[in-house]
């Protein structure tokens, strides 16, 4: 069983940010594994540790991101993955879920694997399209929202949680999938882990070795600016007799707010 997980570098969300003149301006010291990607290498882990016995069993990571990226790498080598790969990327952080799709799909086109798994979103910007995108370009079965994993033979069943409730869903390997932080609580790496990662192979390329149109990199998103969210404005408070108050809470909610 060979499991690919699709991680990122993100910026810590509790570090301090400013919005100045509407740029965001981030420390981009303070970075972290995005959260719902620590979700998707946990459950891989869990999946081939229940099956251990079987020799192909496999768990690698791979990375689209610049050259600090190697700390991330790390932490999910020392969570338990075997192996990485380093899509280097010389600074650009640009990209939008169309170009790192279009990535990851130039990477996977000539490997095999029974699942691909991503995190749903990222925790920066909760852009989350990538993994639907990269199922689409590589002509896989997927799922999304992820809040549950099993193997049965070579069929992925996953639980996801829908709009109205959860689905069970069984996909046919090869296949992809997209995690919730909500399937699990991340293992933290113990210092053995940590010390194993340091040997683990980290293998790192580059965007040219892809084969890769210079248009395949060209974003398809523009950000015009940042602004600070608007304050709320204060509720309305009424007093008074409860079924007159009713009636006009109603008539304020069709004629004002056209809720009714």
């Amino acid at each position: 069983m060979k499991f690919y997980i699709c991680i990122k570098q993100v910026p810590d969300i509790n570090a301090p940010v400013q919005i100045k003149n509407g740029d965001l301006i981030r420390d981009t010291d303070r970075t972290v594994l995005n959260a719902y990607d620590a979700s998707a290498v946990e459950e891989a882990l869990v999946l081939t540790e229940k099956n251990e016995g079987e020799e192909d069993g496999e768990v690698e990571v791979v990375l689209v991101g610049p050259d600090n990226a190697s700390e991330t790498i790390r932490k999910a080598l020392a969570m338990g993955a075997d192996k990485a790969t380093h899509i280097r990327t010389d600074g650009n952080t640009d990209y939008d879920s169309s170009v790192y799709a279009k990535i990851l799909a130039s990477f996977f086109k000539d490997k095999e694997y029974d699942v691909i798994s991503c995190g749903k979103q990222s925790q920066d910007t909760d852009a989350g399209l990538t993994g639907s995108m990269l199922a689409e370009y590589l002509d896989l079965p997927y799922a999304t929202n992820a809040v549950g994993l099993q193997m049965e033979g070579n069929q992925l069943i996953v639980t996801r949680q829908g709009d109205a409730g959860r689905e069970v869903i069984a996909l046919p390997g090869p296949c992809l999938v997209t995690c919730s932080n909500d399937m699990n609580e991340p293992r933290i790496p113990s210092l053995k882990g940590i010390m194993q990662s340091k040997r683990k192979p980290v293998e790192t390329i580059g965007l040219e070795t892809l084969e890769m149109e210079e248009a395949d990199l060209q974003t398809q998103t523009t950000v015009t600016g940042y602004r600070e969210k608007p304050e709320r404005e204060a509720g309305q408070k009424f007093e008074g007799d409860p079924e007159e108050l009713a009636h006009k809470v109603a008539k304020l909610l069709d004629e004002e707010a056209n809720v009714i």
